[in-house]
């Protein structure tokens, strides 16, 4: 029996649907996991670049985030997200294997930075103004709790050095106050926070690997606080308290960042203020055991991985110059002078490769670490902080 013209264009219709099956999926983005991905701030253009750090290359770019001149990211526990706060307030939840904002808020009027609870299911943000931390649901970015850093006659401090602790608790500082704080944050509903004494303007803060220790850095006097969030009835204790003790400190052109994990080997590397030095701590006792002389004053001090390495980068106007520290011999090991303006670095999950922005040159550079080699050379504009999603199962980071 012949086939009826309807009969016949159904069997053309059926013999097309593997071929429009295969094109349909030829134009969708290739299948790929999350471990391997970053974000690099351009901060010219409000916006973020998502890249391989495993291949080496960028993957897209996602616009409209808004002021990024002083943006940092965390990540979902899965590593699909990236938040990203924006010193407007902003905070933008960018899906990474999509390349688009999934959503965004204005939280704030000035607000430098945030941190993701332990079991990933909140976002906090710290703000300049109005001072506080606010929690936000990860999912819906619905606001859940808001805690003002009040204090004295009705004041509000601004707040830095935000991290997070176990048990959805958070630590931070407070510049105008002098305090540091202890939010738990296990019922957002019923927000309980602990206070305790730190000493003259904390600006910045970092939290041990194991969530221990959180300890501030202090910049209207010498020494930092550290307090044990495992025993906070124990209270504050000052440690590197005189430092600078007598000696003029030289004029800051940047304040240094605590937050690189550089602790190795059972000794902590910070930033001295106003001093072209690197400072070391016994991580049993917190005294100071050393101090070593760089290049300039160290803006980031920022251990390898493996903590064989401490690469460290300088403010202006030795911003293009970082120098590599062996913490066998406690002595400077390498000077580079890759680019103008070096703002950040971020290493790979084991520490292959160190990833580095040079602001001025719209780039980012890769070096292998062993060799200090130049891998690559990706342009980005205005690039500033680099952030890999290993990020999402680190404490502090």
């Amino acid at each position: 029996m012949p086939a009826t013209p309807a009969l016949a264009r159904c069997r053309r219709l059926l013999a097309c649907l593997p071929l429009i099956f295969l094109a349909a999926c030829a134009s969708q983005a290739p299948l790929r996991g999350s471990g391997g991905l970053g974000v690099v701030i351009e901060r010219a253009d409000g916006q973020v670049q998502i890249v391989d750090h495993l291949a080496r290359r960028s993957l897209a770019s996602v616009a409209g985030l808004g002021d990024l001149s002083h943006a940092s990211v965390v990540f979902s526990r899965d590593g699909r997200y990236a938040y990203v706060f924006g010193r407007d307030g902003g905070l933008s939840k960018v899906d990474l294997l999509q390349a688009r904002v999934e959503r965004r808020i204005v939280q704030a009027g000035n607000s430098i930075g945030g941190a993701i609870s332990q079991d990933g299911r909140l976002v906090v943000a710290q703000n300049y103004e109005p001072g506080g931390i606010k929690a936000f649901d990860a999912e819906t970015l619905e606001l859940l709790a808001d805690v003002p850093a009040d204090y004295g006659d009705g004041q509000r401090s601004k707040v830095v050095g935000l991290a997070d602790l176990s048990g959805n608790r958070f630590a931070y500082a407070l510049f105008d106050a002098g305090e540091i704080r202890i939010t738990d944050l296990s019922d957002p509903k019923q927000p309980r926070t602990q206070r305790f004494p730190a000493g003259k303007q904390p600006y910045d803060a970092l939290v041990t690997p194991d969530g221990r220790y959180y300890i501030a850095g202090l910049f209207g006097e010498d020494g930092l606080a550290l307090l044990d969030t495992w025993q906070p009835e124990l209270g504050t204790r000052r440690i590197l308290a005189g430092y600078g003790r007598g000696e003029a400190p030289l004029p800051v052109y940047k304040m240094p960042h605590l937050r690189g994990w550089a602790i190795a080997g059972g000794r902590a590397y910070l930033p001295a203020i106003g001093r072209h030095e690197v400072l070391v701590v016994d991580t049993t006792s917190w005294q100071e055991v050393g101090r070593i002389p760089v290049k300039s004053q160290p803006v980031f001090v920022m251990a390898r991985p493996d903590g064989r390495q401490i690469w460290v980068n300088f403010a202006f106007p030795d911003n293009g110059w970082l120098q590599v520290i062996d913490p066998l011999t406690q002595q400077v090991s390498a000077t580079l002078q890759p680019g103008r303006a070096i703002l950040h670095l971020e290493f790979s999950a084991k520490g292959e490769q160190v990833w580095v922005s040079a602001r001025d040159d719209n780039a980012v550079l890769v070096f292998d670490t062993a060799s200090q080699r130049l891998l690559e050379t990706l342009p980005a504009r205005s690039p500033s902080g680099i952030f890999f999603t290993q990020r999402a199962f680190r404490m502090g980071f």
